[in-house]
Protein backbone atom coordinates (compact mmCIF):
# COMPACT_ATOMS: atom_id res chain seq x y z
CA UNK A 1 0.00 0.00 0.00
CA UNK A 2 2.76 2.46 0.67
CA UNK A 3 4.82 1.70 -2.64
CA UNK A 4 1.01 2.52 -4.34
CA UNK A 5 0.72 5.53 -2.23
CA UNK A 6 4.38 6.83 -3.38
CA UNK A 7 3.46 6.00 -6.97
CA UNK A 8 0.94 7.85 -7.42
CA UNK A 9 2.85 11.06 -5.56
CA UNK A 10 5.23 10.82 -7.99
CA UNK A 11 2.87 10.64 -11.10
CA UNK A 12 1.09 13.82 -9.59
CA UNK A 13 4.30 15.80 -9.31
CA UNK A 14 5.52 14.70 -13.29
CA UNK A 15 2.28 16.01 -14.44
CA UNK A 16 3.16 19.31 -12.85
CA UNK A 17 6.44 19.78 -13.57
CA UNK A 18 6.49 22.54 -15.97
CA UNK A 19 8.04 22.60 -19.35
CA UNK A 20 11.49 23.27 -20.18
CA UNK A 21 12.12 26.72 -21.26
CA UNK A 22 15.13 26.40 -23.18
CA UNK A 23 13.44 23.97 -25.75
CA UNK A 24 14.12 25.90 -28.91
CA UNK A 25 10.73 25.84 -29.80
CA UNK A 26 11.20 29.24 -31.03
CA UNK A 27 13.78 28.48 -33.36
CA UNK A 28 11.93 25.34 -34.94
CA UNK A 29 13.65 22.66 -33.18
CA UNK A 30 12.88 20.44 -30.67
CA UNK A 31 16.76 20.54 -29.19
CA UNK A 32 18.32 23.94 -28.77
CA UNK A 33 21.41 22.03 -28.78
CA UNK A 34 20.74 19.93 -31.91
CA UNK A 35 19.97 23.63 -33.56
CA UNK A 36 23.50 25.01 -32.45
CA UNK A 37 25.25 22.00 -33.91
CA UNK A 38 23.65 22.28 -37.19
CA UNK A 39 24.02 25.92 -37.35
CA UNK A 40 27.63 25.45 -36.37
CA UNK A 41 27.85 23.10 -39.26
CA UNK A 42 26.61 25.11 -41.74
CA UNK A 43 28.61 28.37 -40.58
CA UNK A 44 31.97 25.88 -41.46
CA UNK A 45 30.88 25.02 -44.60
CA UNK A 46 27.88 22.98 -44.85
CA UNK A 47 24.63 23.79 -45.91
CA UNK A 48 22.23 26.25 -44.65
CA UNK A 49 20.24 25.14 -41.57
CA UNK A 50 16.58 24.49 -41.91
CA UNK A 51 13.86 23.19 -39.25
CA UNK A 52 12.92 19.45 -39.37
CA UNK A 53 9.39 19.22 -40.62
CA UNK A 54 6.82 18.25 -38.77
CA UNK A 55 9.00 19.03 -35.08
CA UNK A 56 7.36 20.31 -32.15
CA UNK A 57 9.25 23.52 -32.36
CA UNK A 58 7.84 24.19 -36.28
CA UNK A 59 4.37 26.35 -37.07
CA UNK A 60 3.46 23.53 -38.51
CA UNK A 61 -0.10 22.00 -38.71
CA UNK A 62 -1.87 22.04 -34.94
CA UNK A 63 0.99 24.39 -33.91
CA UNK A 64 -0.28 27.79 -33.39
CA UNK A 65 2.38 30.49 -34.74
CA UNK A 66 3.77 32.82 -32.62
CA UNK A 67 2.04 35.89 -32.18
CA UNK A 68 3.43 39.48 -32.91
CA UNK A 69 4.96 41.18 -29.97
CA UNK A 70 3.13 44.21 -28.15
CA UNK A 71 3.61 47.09 -30.28
CA UNK A 72 5.06 45.31 -33.17
CA UNK A 73 3.15 46.05 -37.06
CA UNK A 74 1.82 43.11 -38.49
CA UNK A 75 1.67 43.74 -42.72
CA UNK A 76 -0.83 46.43 -41.62
CA UNK A 77 -2.92 46.82 -38.81
CA UNK A 78 -5.08 43.83 -38.38
CA UNK A 79 -3.29 41.75 -40.95
CA UNK A 80 -1.50 38.91 -39.98
CA UNK A 81 2.17 38.63 -40.47
CA UNK A 82 3.20 37.12 -43.84
CA UNK A 83 5.38 34.17 -43.78
CA UNK A 84 9.11 33.93 -44.58
CA UNK A 85 11.29 31.80 -46.90
CA UNK A 86 10.75 28.98 -45.00
CA UNK A 87 7.33 29.08 -44.25
CA UNK A 88 7.64 30.39 -40.32
CA UNK A 89 5.83 33.32 -39.77
CA UNK A 90 7.55 36.26 -39.17
CA UNK A 91 6.40 39.20 -37.04
CA UNK A 92 7.45 42.84 -38.23
CA UNK A 93 9.28 44.82 -35.35
CA UNK A 94 7.75 48.08 -34.93
CA UNK A 95 11.29 49.90 -34.69
CA UNK A 96 11.75 53.27 -34.13
CA UNK A 97 14.04 54.61 -37.06
CA UNK A 98 14.20 57.81 -35.57
CA UNK A 99 16.59 56.46 -32.62
CA UNK A 100 19.33 54.43 -34.62
CA UNK A 101 20.92 54.01 -31.50
CA UNK A 102 18.80 51.28 -29.91
CA UNK A 103 20.00 48.05 -30.84
CA UNK A 104 18.17 45.07 -31.94
CA UNK A 105 20.60 42.59 -32.40
CA UNK A 106 18.77 40.60 -29.27
CA UNK A 107 15.81 39.78 -31.18
CA UNK A 108 16.03 36.57 -32.91
CA UNK A 109 13.12 37.82 -35.28
CA UNK A 110 14.56 40.68 -35.92
CA UNK A 111 18.17 39.31 -36.65
CA UNK A 112 16.78 36.13 -38.79
CA UNK A 113 14.56 38.88 -40.73
CA UNK A 114 18.22 40.38 -42.26
CA UNK A 115 21.03 37.46 -41.74
CA UNK A 116 21.30 34.15 -42.91
CA UNK A 117 23.95 31.07 -42.48
CA UNK A 118 25.15 32.31 -45.58
CA UNK A 119 25.75 35.71 -44.75
CA UNK A 120 26.98 34.40 -41.24
CA UNK A 121 29.55 31.93 -43.01
CA UNK A 122 30.85 34.64 -45.87
CA UNK A 123 31.52 37.36 -42.64
CA UNK A 124 33.37 34.61 -40.76
CA UNK A 125 35.31 33.64 -43.60
CA UNK A 126 35.91 37.79 -44.24
CA UNK A 127 36.95 38.01 -40.39
CA UNK A 128 39.53 35.08 -41.02
CA UNK A 129 41.17 36.86 -44.08
CA UNK A 130 41.61 39.93 -42.17
CA UNK A 131 43.02 38.29 -38.88
CA UNK A 132 46.99 39.15 -38.91
CA UNK A 133 48.98 38.00 -36.24
CA UNK A 134 52.02 40.54 -35.99
CA UNK A 135 55.10 39.32 -34.60
CA UNK A 136 56.70 40.69 -31.62
CA UNK A 137 59.31 43.75 -32.18
CA UNK A 138 62.26 44.47 -30.82
CA UNK A 139 62.59 47.46 -28.49
CA UNK A 140 64.36 50.21 -29.69
CA UNK A 141 67.71 50.89 -28.79
CA UNK A 142 68.08 53.70 -25.73
CA UNK A 143 70.01 57.08 -26.98
CA UNK A 144 72.66 57.51 -24.83
CA UNK A 145 72.45 61.44 -24.19
CA UNK A 146 69.20 60.98 -22.05
CA UNK A 147 71.59 61.24 -18.84
CA UNK A 148 71.76 58.71 -16.17
CA UNK A 149 69.98 55.50 -15.72
CA UNK A 150 68.92 55.02 -12.32
CA UNK A 151 68.20 51.02 -12.71
CA UNK A 152 71.46 50.08 -14.54
CA UNK A 153 72.76 52.10 -11.51
CA UNK A 154 70.67 50.57 -8.98
CA UNK A 155 71.78 47.05 -10.60
CA UNK A 156 75.58 48.06 -10.74
CA UNK A 157 75.55 48.71 -6.98
CA UNK A 158 75.51 45.97 -3.90
CA UNK A 159 75.03 48.15 -0.67
CA UNK A 160 72.17 49.04 1.31
CA UNK A 161 70.30 52.19 2.02
CA UNK A 162 72.36 53.67 4.99
CA UNK A 163 75.50 51.47 4.05
CA UNK A 164 78.47 53.97 3.44
CA UNK A 165 80.50 53.67 0.83
CA UNK A 166 81.70 57.83 -0.20
CA UNK A 167 83.48 59.93 1.79
CA UNK A 168 81.17 63.12 2.67
CA UNK A 169 82.53 66.62 4.51
CA UNK A 170 78.92 67.80 5.57
CA UNK A 171 79.57 66.57 9.19
CA UNK A 172 77.21 70.39 10.33
CA UNK A 173 74.26 69.27 8.03
CA UNK A 174 71.29 68.13 9.54
CA UNK A 175 68.04 66.08 8.68
CA UNK A 176 66.25 69.29 8.33
CA UNK A 177 68.33 70.89 5.70
CA UNK A 178 68.38 67.28 3.77
CA UNK A 179 64.32 67.14 3.84
CA UNK A 180 64.72 70.96 3.02
CA UNK A 181 66.69 69.85 -0.11
CA UNK A 182 64.91 66.62 -1.42
CA UNK A 183 61.56 68.10 -1.06
CA UNK A 184 62.59 70.20 -4.45
CA UNK A 185 62.15 67.15 -6.15
CA UNK A 186 58.72 65.16 -7.06
CA UNK A 187 60.14 61.95 -6.04
CA UNK A 188 63.75 60.42 -4.98
CA UNK A 189 63.71 58.74 -8.56
CA UNK A 190 64.00 62.34 -9.71
CA UNK A 191 66.15 63.18 -6.82
CA UNK A 192 68.54 60.20 -7.52
CA UNK A 193 69.06 61.51 -10.99
CA UNK A 194 70.05 64.83 -10.37
CA UNK A 195 72.11 63.65 -7.84
CA UNK A 196 74.33 61.06 -10.57
CA UNK A 197 74.03 64.07 -13.03
CA UNK A 198 75.88 66.29 -10.84
CA UNK A 199 78.48 63.39 -10.30
CA UNK A 200 76.97 61.09 -7.99
CA UNK A 201 78.10 58.85 -6.37
CA UNK A 202 81.35 60.15 -6.01
CA UNK A 203 80.64 63.40 -5.19
CA UNK A 204 77.50 65.14 -3.51
CA UNK A 205 77.50 68.39 -4.98
CA UNK A 206 73.90 69.04 -4.25
CA UNK A 207 73.95 67.67 -0.55
CA UNK A 208 71.50 65.19 -1.21
CA UNK A 209 73.36 62.20 -0.23
CA UNK A 210 75.06 63.27 3.27
CA UNK A 211 75.38 59.57 4.95
CA UNK A 212 77.89 58.62 1.60
CA UNK A 213 75.65 55.50 0.78
CA UNK A 214 75.21 56.63 -3.23
CA UNK A 215 71.77 57.27 -2.68
CA UNK A 216 70.25 59.68 -2.61
CA UNK A 217 66.88 61.50 -0.87
CA UNK A 218 66.57 58.15 0.65
CA UNK A 219 66.06 56.23 -2.94
CA UNK A 220 66.32 52.18 -2.86
CA UNK A 221 67.45 50.26 -4.90
CA UNK A 222 66.24 47.11 -3.58
CA UNK A 223 62.93 47.33 -5.94
CA UNK A 224 64.76 47.46 -8.60
CA UNK A 225 66.82 44.14 -7.38
CA UNK A 226 64.06 42.22 -6.34
CA UNK A 227 62.59 42.81 -10.33
CA UNK A 228 65.42 41.07 -11.70
CA UNK A 229 65.12 37.82 -9.57
CA UNK A 230 61.81 37.41 -10.04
Amino acid sequence: MRHGISAIALIALAACAPEIPDSAAGVGFDDYGAYRQQREAALNGGTSVRPPAGGSGAAGAGTPARPPAEGSVANGAGAPAEPGGDGLPRAALDVDTNNPGISDEQSFEAVTARQTIESDRARLELQRELYKVIPPQPLPPRPEDTGPNIVQYALRTTNSVGQKRYDRFNLLDSPEALARRCARYASSDKAQLAFLAAGGPERDRKGLDPDGDGFACYWDPAPFRQAVQN
